[in-house]
């Protein structure tokens, strides 16, 4: 057994135990490269390293020989870009069902004796196809402060307190969000 990344922990008859510090930088290239090519989004790369890399300090039994130690990282890149895929898509489908409560709850399209104008109806569900697919484009954190506030009708305190963090933050990000969805909005109408 190679000897190079192995640490002693502190306390009399310890196992040794590996330098996860230094193996993670070692093997960090290729992860980055198996991330990316699973993925396809440069941004999550990151997000995906730092969960490998908290499992791989948390491990519940301890890895020992380091040659296991790239097979075991490789499922690891494996089953993390896995989760990272899946819970985006589960954050699609909460976008798709808030935009249809949102539907739903508006009550728009009705004319006021009641009947259904088809055009206002047609306008109507182009904006909102238009608006969802600008808010597709935005990326995750701005998307769901809009939801919270704009689809769930939550107030500015809530926000904070869900998110951890100032209320000013949340106007400042809510600010930001509307303008980036404002210029998404502006770029799919060519106006």
């Amino acid at each position: 057994m190679n000897t190079d990344h192995v640490e002693s922990e502190p306390g009399a008859g310890a196992a040794p135990s590996l330098d996860w510090a230094r193996l993670l930088a070692e093997h960090a290239p290729w992860m980055r490269s198996v991330v990316t090519a699973r993925l396809g989004e440069p941004q999550a790369v990151d997000e995906v390293l730092q969960e490998i890399a908290l499992a791989a300090v948390a491990q519940r039994s301890p890895l020992l020989d380091r040659a296991l130690v790239g097979p075991w990282l490789y499922r690891l890149v494996v089953v993390h870009a896995f989760r990272y895929r899946r819970s985006q898509a589960r954050q699609r489908n909460r976008l798709r069902v808030y935009q249809q409560r949102w539907v739903a709850r508006d009550g728009e399209g009705v004319t006021d004796g009641g009947n259904a104008n088809p055009l206002q109806l047609l306008l109507r569900s182009e904006r909102r196809e238009l608006t969802a697919e600008a808010l597709r484009q935005l990326p995750p954190r701005d998307a769901e402060i809009l939801m919270l506030k704009y689809g769930e009708r939550w107030s500015y305190s809530r926000i904070a307190e869900y998110l951890g963090i100032r209320i000013t933050s949340v106007e400042s990000r809510l600010h930001r969000a509307r303008e980036r969805l404002r210029a998404a909005l502006h770029d799919r109408l060519g106006d």
